[in-house]
């Protein structure tokens, strides 16, 4: 099977046809690895405007379907059925019982009012009410949602339910059972793999240079995480980026960003393109942003030593082979950026048992499940030889294929 260039869900088919092939798994579990379980499409129509949206449900397997809903211009459906594949895989690599699923509603948040986004979300609440719940399918944020509006999700539901239900969604806010450390925790989660990398490299931490594609809740909670131990080189958000060899103020670059909007003319560093930061000489370079940023077309022209990907599916698989081929190593975003649905675990949780979880004790549930899961991955891909996305996916497609042959399925 080959991928189709720069179509993620082709990308992501590829890389399970890949695995399944390398474990020994039947072209019938492939297949079925392959193909989601249930795909809602819905439309949203909202002052004479029609917005296109879905629901996606890959794998029910080990767990209720678990995975962010996304709001963007150019959400499309096979977008949406990669996310939640990867989220499937995600969930198994870190071992929590969970499966994958994925939301996506094709409009611009930055032209809505408030009052209009609520409504909108509410209205998408409805048109996905039966397909959801805390025992089928919890959806959380992801690229343009936040807490607010899984507050929203949470309260509509609650009204489909007919009592308050928690646990529906993750990542609520705090006062409406949302769990400490949610927001920080897939950049948190990033770092603690990135942390266990370097140890395992024997690399000192503040020698390493980082550059950062993406300042968002994700790429920013990293960077300002990492800045205590690493040097942070560059930053980026949809405008452009900003470049300081001798490293970029976080404080400023943050406070910088609330203000204006825009990362672009903090003092003290140079603005470049999202493209040229992409192919920086630097130590480690974190794509946290959309996917397919990396790609043929500038694979060869990636000076990084490391990346660390934090966005899902921000290589393709052309790239992919160039890296390796360069030297590069890769630490796969199914790894690297799981912290955010493994709090959302302890959340669900909380949800079910009532009992309030403390930052101290996420934190340190975080960090053993994310190092253990790095840990188990390197194990993996230093006994067969394979890169640490190859081995990424035979242990999560191992886990998810025996729940399904345990199961019957």
């Amino acid at each position: 099977m080959k991928s189709q260039k720069n179509n993620p869900f082709s990308n992501l088919k590829y890389e399970i046809d890949k695995a399944g092939r390398r474990i020994g798994l039947d072209l019938s579990t492939i297949k079925k690895l392959s193909t989601s379980e249930r795909i809602i499409n819905f439309k949203i129509s909202h002052k004479a405007k029609s917005f296109k949206g879905y629901r996606v449900q890959h794998n029910s397997s080990r767990g209720p379907y678990k995975g962010g809903f996304r709001f963007h211009p150019v959400v499309n459906l096979d977008e949406v059925k990669a996310l939640a594949g990867w989220m499937t895989l995600k969930c198994a690599l870190v071992n929590i019982p969970f499966g994958g699923a994925k939301g996506g509603l094709a409009i611009d948040t930055k032209k809505l009012s408030a009052n209009d986004l609520e409504k909108i979300t509410r209205a998408l609440t409805r048109k996905i009410a039966k397909f959801i719940g805390p025992e089928t399918d919890i959806p959380a944020p992801d690229v343009g949602t936040d807490s607010q509006i899984m507050a929203w999700m949470m309260d509509e539901y609650s009204k489909f339910a007919g009592h308050n239900e928690f646990g529906v969604v993750t990542a609520k806010p705090i006062e409406l059972g949302g769990i400490v450390g949610r927001e920080e925790a897939t950049g948190l989660g990033g770092k603690y793999v990135l942390d266990e990398f370097i140890k395992k490299k024997r690399l000192k931490k503040k020698n390493n240079t980082i550059a950062v594609q993406g300042f968002g809740n994700v790429g920013a909670h990293m960077a300002e995480l990492a800045c205590h131990n690493y040097k942070i080189i560059a930053l980026s958000d949809s405008s452009g980026a900003i470049y300081n060899p001798k490293g970029v103020n976080l404080n400023k670059a943050r406070a910088q960003k609330e203000k204006r909007g825009s990362l672009l003319g903090l003092k003290g560093t140079k603005n470049i393109s999202n493209e040229d930061l992409l192919e920086l000489k630097t130590d480690i370079l974190i794509p946290a942003a959309l996917e397919n940023q990396i790609n043929e077309n500038n694979a060869d022209k990636i000076k990084a030593k490391t990346i660390l990907e934090l966005a899902n599916g921000p290589t393709t698989p052309e790239a992919d082979k160039i890296l390796n081929e360069k030297g590069i190593i890769i630490v796969p975003d199914i790894l690297a950026n799981a912290g955010g649905v493994v709090v959302s675990y302890f959340e669900w949780l909380q949800n079910k048992t009532g009992r309030v979880w403390k930052e101290a004790e996420v934190n340190k549930e975080l960090k053993k499940i994310m190092e253990n899961a790095f840990n188990q991955t390197w194990k993996e891909a230093q006994k067969t030889k394979l890169t640490l996305r190859e081995a990424a996916y035979n242990l999560s497609l191992k886990r998810v294929a025996e729940a399904m042959k345990l199961r019957g399925m």
